[in-house]
Protein backbone atom coordinates (compact mmCIF):
# COMPACT_ATOMS: atom_id res chain seq x y z
CA UNK A 1 0.00 0.00 0.00
CA UNK A 2 1.42 3.39 -1.01
CA UNK A 3 1.47 6.31 1.40
CA UNK A 4 1.75 10.04 0.74
CA UNK A 5 4.17 10.25 3.68
CA UNK A 6 7.02 7.77 3.01
CA UNK A 7 9.88 7.23 5.43
CA UNK A 8 12.26 10.17 4.98
CA UNK A 9 15.40 11.07 6.95
CA UNK A 10 14.94 13.97 9.33
CA UNK A 11 16.36 17.30 8.23
CA UNK A 12 19.50 18.51 10.00
CA UNK A 13 19.79 22.12 11.12
CA UNK A 14 22.51 22.58 8.52
CA UNK A 15 19.86 22.16 5.81
CA UNK A 16 18.08 25.30 7.00
CA UNK A 17 18.70 28.30 4.77
CA UNK A 18 16.96 30.70 7.18
CA UNK A 19 15.54 30.74 10.71
CA UNK A 20 13.20 33.67 11.41
CA UNK A 21 11.89 34.67 14.84
CA UNK A 22 8.86 36.92 14.26
CA UNK A 23 8.54 40.41 15.68
CA UNK A 24 5.64 40.69 18.12
CA UNK A 25 3.33 43.69 17.81
CA UNK A 26 0.68 44.56 20.39
CA UNK A 27 -2.41 45.95 18.63
CA UNK A 28 -4.25 46.61 21.88
CA UNK A 29 -6.93 43.92 21.71
CA UNK A 30 -4.60 41.19 20.46
CA UNK A 31 -1.01 40.40 19.49
CA UNK A 32 0.38 39.88 16.00
CA UNK A 33 3.65 38.08 15.22
CA UNK A 34 5.15 39.21 11.89
CA UNK A 35 7.56 36.77 10.26
CA UNK A 36 7.70 38.23 6.73
CA UNK A 37 9.12 40.45 5.45
CA UNK A 38 12.21 39.96 7.63
CA UNK A 39 15.79 41.27 7.51
CA UNK A 40 16.95 37.75 6.64
CA UNK A 41 14.40 37.16 3.89
CA UNK A 42 11.91 39.28 1.94
CA UNK A 43 10.16 36.45 0.09
CA UNK A 44 9.62 32.71 0.46
CA UNK A 45 8.29 31.61 -2.90
CA UNK A 46 5.73 34.35 -3.64
CA UNK A 47 4.92 34.95 0.07
CA UNK A 48 5.99 38.46 1.06
CA UNK A 49 3.95 39.03 4.23
CA UNK A 50 3.17 36.53 7.01
CA UNK A 51 1.37 37.43 10.24
CA UNK A 52 0.12 35.17 13.01
CA UNK A 53 -2.98 36.83 14.53
CA UNK A 54 -3.75 35.99 18.16
CA UNK A 55 -4.81 33.75 19.74
CA UNK A 56 -7.05 36.27 21.46
CA UNK A 57 -10.17 36.26 23.61
CA UNK A 58 -12.65 39.10 23.06
CA UNK A 59 -15.47 40.40 25.19
CA UNK A 60 -18.91 40.75 23.65
CA UNK A 61 -18.98 43.52 21.05
CA UNK A 62 -15.20 43.65 20.64
CA UNK A 63 -12.94 42.09 18.03
CA UNK A 64 -10.97 42.75 14.89
CA UNK A 65 -11.92 46.08 13.30
CA UNK A 66 -9.82 47.08 10.29
CA UNK A 67 -11.23 50.06 8.38
CA UNK A 68 -11.21 50.16 4.55
CA UNK A 69 -7.69 50.43 3.11
CA UNK A 70 -6.09 49.88 -0.33
CA UNK A 71 -3.78 47.26 -1.86
CA UNK A 72 -1.93 46.80 -5.15
CA UNK A 73 0.31 44.10 -6.62
CA UNK A 74 -0.61 41.24 -4.29
CA UNK A 75 -3.20 38.69 -3.27
CA UNK A 76 -4.27 38.40 0.36
CA UNK A 77 -4.99 35.06 2.01
CA UNK A 78 -6.96 35.03 5.26
CA UNK A 79 -7.01 31.65 7.05
CA UNK A 80 -8.53 31.21 10.50
CA UNK A 81 -8.12 28.56 13.20
CA UNK A 82 -10.81 30.13 15.41
CA UNK A 83 -13.32 32.93 15.07
CA UNK A 84 -15.06 34.72 12.23
CA UNK A 85 -14.22 37.91 10.29
CA UNK A 86 -16.44 39.84 7.87
CA UNK A 87 -14.70 40.89 4.65
CA UNK A 88 -16.09 43.71 2.51
CA UNK A 89 -14.37 45.07 -0.61
CA UNK A 90 -14.70 47.62 -3.40
CA UNK A 91 -16.00 44.92 -5.79
CA UNK A 92 -19.14 44.80 -3.65
CA UNK A 93 -18.21 41.55 -1.89
CA UNK A 94 -19.43 40.82 1.63
CA UNK A 95 -18.13 37.47 2.85
CA UNK A 96 -17.48 36.01 6.29
CA UNK A 97 -14.36 33.90 6.70
CA UNK A 98 -14.52 30.95 9.11
CA UNK A 99 -11.98 28.34 10.24
CA UNK A 100 -10.62 26.14 7.46
CA UNK A 101 -12.01 28.24 4.60
CA UNK A 102 -10.08 30.57 2.30
CA UNK A 103 -10.65 34.20 1.35
CA UNK A 104 -8.38 34.88 -1.67
CA UNK A 105 -8.44 38.53 -2.70
CA UNK A 106 -6.38 39.60 -5.72
CA UNK A 107 -5.60 43.30 -5.59
CA UNK A 108 -3.92 43.65 -9.00
CA UNK A 109 -4.05 47.31 -10.06
CA UNK A 110 -6.07 48.27 -7.00
CA UNK A 111 -8.70 47.15 -4.50
CA UNK A 112 -10.00 48.40 -1.15
CA UNK A 113 -11.29 46.19 1.66
CA UNK A 114 -12.17 46.09 5.34
CA UNK A 115 -12.11 43.31 7.93
CA UNK A 116 -14.61 43.69 10.74
CA UNK A 117 -16.35 41.92 13.57
CA UNK A 118 -19.57 40.43 12.10
CA UNK A 119 -22.68 42.29 13.26
CA UNK A 120 -24.35 39.06 14.37
CA UNK A 121 -21.43 37.89 16.54
CA UNK A 122 -22.84 39.06 19.86
CA UNK A 123 -21.15 37.15 22.68
CA UNK A 124 -17.58 36.61 23.87
CA UNK A 125 -15.46 34.89 21.24
CA UNK A 126 -11.97 33.69 20.31
CA UNK A 127 -9.90 34.58 17.27
CA UNK A 128 -6.66 33.19 15.85
CA UNK A 129 -5.31 32.67 12.37
CA UNK A 130 -2.76 33.56 9.72
CA UNK A 131 -2.82 36.56 7.38
CA UNK A 132 -0.51 36.35 4.36
CA UNK A 133 0.20 38.34 1.22
CA UNK A 134 1.33 36.67 -1.99
CA UNK A 135 3.20 38.97 -4.40
CA UNK A 136 1.91 38.81 -7.97
CA UNK A 137 4.20 38.10 -10.97
CA UNK A 138 5.12 41.20 -12.99
CA UNK A 139 2.66 40.36 -15.77
CA UNK A 140 -0.18 40.15 -13.21
CA UNK A 141 0.58 43.23 -11.10
CA UNK A 142 -1.85 45.49 -12.99
CA UNK A 143 -4.58 42.96 -13.67
CA UNK A 144 -8.17 43.60 -12.64
CA UNK A 145 -8.92 42.88 -8.98
CA UNK A 146 -10.85 39.77 -7.98
CA UNK A 147 -12.17 37.92 -4.94
CA UNK A 148 -12.96 34.24 -4.39
CA UNK A 149 -14.15 32.36 -1.31
CA UNK A 150 -13.54 28.62 -0.93
CA UNK A 151 -15.25 26.68 1.83
CA UNK A 152 -13.34 24.33 4.11
CA UNK A 153 -15.04 21.22 2.72
CA UNK A 154 -13.92 22.15 -0.83
CA UNK A 155 -10.22 22.02 0.11
CA UNK A 156 -8.55 18.61 -0.26
CA UNK A 157 -7.35 16.99 2.93
CA UNK A 158 -5.37 13.85 3.70
CA UNK A 159 -4.74 12.01 6.98
CA UNK A 160 -2.17 9.24 7.35
CA UNK A 161 0.38 8.07 9.93
CA UNK A 162 -0.53 10.80 12.42
CA UNK A 163 -0.22 13.54 9.77
CA UNK A 164 -3.14 15.70 8.63
CA UNK A 165 -2.72 18.17 5.75
CA UNK A 166 -5.36 20.55 4.38
CA UNK A 167 -4.22 21.97 1.01
CA UNK A 168 -5.02 25.69 1.09
CA UNK A 169 -3.16 26.73 -2.07
CA UNK A 170 -1.15 24.87 -4.69
CA UNK A 171 -0.26 21.19 -4.62
CA UNK A 172 1.62 18.63 -2.53
CA UNK A 173 1.31 14.97 -1.51
CA UNK A 174 -0.86 14.20 -4.55
CA UNK A 175 -3.43 16.91 -3.69
CA UNK A 176 -4.24 20.20 -5.45
CA UNK A 177 -6.26 23.10 -4.04
CA UNK A 178 -9.10 24.40 -6.22
CA UNK A 179 -8.05 28.01 -5.48
CA UNK A 180 -6.57 29.54 -8.65
CA UNK A 181 -3.30 31.35 -7.95
CA UNK A 182 -1.20 33.58 -10.21
CA UNK A 183 2.04 31.60 -9.78
CA UNK A 184 3.19 28.25 -8.41
CA UNK A 185 2.30 28.35 -4.72
CA UNK A 186 2.49 25.96 -1.77
CA UNK A 187 0.34 26.51 1.31
CA UNK A 188 -0.99 23.89 3.70
CA UNK A 189 -2.39 23.59 7.23
CA UNK A 190 -0.61 20.66 8.91
CA UNK A 191 -1.46 18.94 12.19
CA UNK A 192 0.99 16.35 13.55
CA UNK A 193 0.38 13.80 16.28
CA UNK A 194 3.20 13.46 18.86
CA UNK A 195 6.26 12.04 17.12
CA UNK A 196 4.67 12.05 13.64
CA UNK A 197 6.99 12.80 10.71
CA UNK A 198 6.19 15.18 7.85
CA UNK A 199 8.32 14.73 4.71
CA UNK A 200 8.81 18.12 3.04
CA UNK A 201 7.42 18.16 -0.52
CA UNK A 202 10.14 18.23 -3.16
CA UNK A 203 8.11 19.72 -6.04
CA UNK A 204 8.66 23.39 -5.09
CA UNK A 205 11.73 25.66 -5.25
CA UNK A 206 11.12 27.32 -1.88
CA UNK A 207 9.77 25.42 1.12
CA UNK A 208 9.21 26.71 4.62
CA UNK A 209 7.22 25.98 7.75
CA UNK A 210 5.83 28.19 10.47
CA UNK A 211 5.31 26.50 13.85
CA UNK A 212 1.92 27.62 15.19
CA UNK A 213 1.57 25.27 18.16
CA UNK A 214 3.68 22.57 19.78
CA UNK A 215 7.20 21.99 18.52
CA UNK A 216 9.06 20.18 15.76
CA UNK A 217 12.37 18.34 15.74
CA UNK A 218 15.02 18.39 13.10
CA UNK A 219 17.67 15.69 13.29
CA UNK A 220 19.69 17.77 15.77
CA UNK A 221 17.50 20.65 16.93
CA UNK A 222 14.07 21.31 18.47
CA UNK A 223 12.07 24.27 17.21
CA UNK A 224 9.49 25.90 19.56
CA UNK A 225 6.30 27.68 18.48
CA UNK A 226 6.24 31.04 16.67
CA UNK A 227 9.33 30.41 14.56
CA UNK A 228 9.69 30.21 10.79
CA UNK A 229 12.08 27.84 9.04
CA UNK A 230 13.10 28.06 5.38
CA UNK A 231 14.83 24.98 3.99
CA UNK A 232 17.57 24.35 1.49
CA UNK A 233 17.55 21.64 -1.17
CA UNK A 234 18.84 18.95 1.18
CA UNK A 235 15.93 19.12 3.64
CA UNK A 236 14.01 15.87 4.10
CA UNK A 237 11.50 15.82 6.95
CA UNK A 238 10.51 17.28 10.32
CA UNK A 239 9.10 15.45 13.33
CA UNK A 240 6.54 16.62 15.86
CA UNK A 241 7.62 17.03 19.45
CA UNK A 242 6.08 15.16 22.42
CA UNK A 243 2.90 17.29 22.41
CA UNK A 244 2.40 17.21 18.64
CA UNK A 245 2.42 20.30 16.45
CA UNK A 246 0.45 22.52 14.13
CA UNK A 247 2.37 24.01 11.20
CA UNK A 248 1.79 26.16 8.17
CA UNK A 249 3.67 24.64 5.22
CA UNK A 250 4.34 27.27 2.56
CA UNK A 251 6.49 28.35 -0.38
CA UNK A 252 6.40 27.83 -4.14
CA UNK A 253 8.29 29.07 -7.16
CA UNK A 254 10.83 31.85 -6.64
CA UNK A 255 9.28 35.13 -7.78
CA UNK A 256 10.51 36.95 -10.90
CA UNK A 257 12.65 39.49 -9.04
CA UNK A 258 12.54 41.42 -5.74
CA UNK A 259 9.61 43.58 -4.72
CA UNK A 260 9.16 46.96 -3.09
CA UNK A 261 6.78 46.89 -0.14
CA UNK A 262 5.47 50.03 1.53
CA UNK A 263 2.40 50.36 3.74
CA UNK A 264 -0.26 48.16 2.04
CA UNK A 265 1.35 48.25 -1.40
CA UNK A 266 3.61 45.71 -3.15
CA UNK A 267 5.14 46.34 -6.57
CA UNK A 268 8.14 45.66 -8.79
CA UNK A 269 8.79 49.43 -9.09
CA UNK A 270 8.77 52.35 -6.67
CA UNK A 271 6.87 54.40 -9.25
CA UNK A 272 3.86 52.06 -9.04
CA UNK A 273 3.77 52.46 -5.26
CA UNK A 274 4.14 56.24 -5.45
CA UNK A 275 1.27 56.45 -7.96
CA UNK A 276 -0.96 54.31 -5.73
CA UNK A 277 -0.15 56.46 -2.69
CA UNK A 278 -1.05 59.63 -4.63
CA UNK A 279 -4.36 58.10 -5.68
CA UNK A 280 -5.27 57.12 -2.12
CA UNK A 281 -4.51 60.66 -0.92
CA UNK A 282 -6.97 62.18 -3.42
CA UNK A 283 -10.36 63.24 -2.13
CA UNK A 284 -12.05 60.59 -4.29
CA UNK A 285 -9.22 58.03 -3.78
CA UNK A 286 -8.70 57.75 -7.55
CA UNK A 287 -8.76 54.07 -8.57
CA UNK A 288 -9.56 53.00 -5.00
CA UNK A 289 -13.31 53.15 -4.50
CA UNK A 290 -14.44 52.39 -0.96
CA UNK A 291 -16.47 49.22 -0.32
CA UNK A 292 -20.11 50.10 -1.09
CA UNK A 293 -21.25 48.48 2.17
CA UNK A 294 -18.49 50.04 4.30
CA UNK A 295 -17.71 53.54 3.00
CA UNK A 296 -18.20 55.84 5.97
CA UNK A 297 -14.56 55.75 7.10
CA UNK A 298 -11.13 54.63 5.93
CA UNK A 299 -7.50 54.36 7.02
CA UNK A 300 -5.58 57.47 5.85
CA UNK A 301 -2.15 57.23 4.30
CA UNK A 302 0.62 56.86 6.91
Amino acid sequence: MTTPFPDTPLTASGDLSTLIIPRARDLGEFEVRRALPAPQRQLVGPFIFFDQMGPAEFEAGKGIDVRPHPHIGLATVTYLFKGRIRHRDSLGTTQDIEPGAVNWMTAGKGITHSERLPDDLKGPHSMSGIQTWVALPKDQEERDPDFTHTTADALPMIEDQGVSVRMILGSAYGMSSPVQTSSETLYGDVILAPGAVLPLPDNHEDRGIYVVEGSVKLADKEIPPAQMLVFGDGAGAVQAGPEGARLMLFGGAVLDGPRHIWWNFVASSKEMIEAAAEDWKRADHGRFALPPHDKDEFIPLD
